[in-house]
């Protein structure tokens, strides 16, 4: 299946092509060809951003995993039903509304996943 390779940073070097490769070789190794995966290098900062909302944990760390899609996929969905976030009053009523649906699919699969927009204007 696919694999995607982002760098976001510019402080260490990523040679993509090398990088894929091995990735592609542990894939083999563990036998998970078939799940899609996606990389993304991010900056301590944004690490530990991203490590606050999902784990409530406010330091850095060196890598975060979940199953993103699930994420994406309620973002656009809300987004198909008329749900914006571009000003602060639609942003709350879409937040609300994805907040619910990902708090459910918690409670149904003991995951715990965050809106994608969470803290654009400052709350929640």
């Amino acid at each position: 299946m696919s694999l995607v390779i982002r760098n976001l940073q510019r402080v260490i070097p990523i040679r993509r092509a090398p990088l894929r490769s091995k990735i592609e070789i542990v894939r083999r190794i563990l036998g998970v060809q078939k799940f899609d995966l996606g990389i993304i290098c991010v900056d301590n900062k944004n690490i530990q951003h991203i490590n606050r909302i999902y784990r409530d944990r406010n330091v850095p760390t060196d890598v975060l995993s979940f199953p993103f899609h699930e994420v994406t996929a309620t973002h656009g969905l809300c987004h198909l039903l008329g749900f914006t976030h571009s000003t602060e009053a639609e942003w709350q009523q879409m937040f609300q509304k994805e907040k619910a649906v990902l708090d459910e699919l918690g409670r149904r699969t003991g995951t715990r996943l965050q809106p994608l927009t969470r803290g654009l204007f400052g709350g929640s």
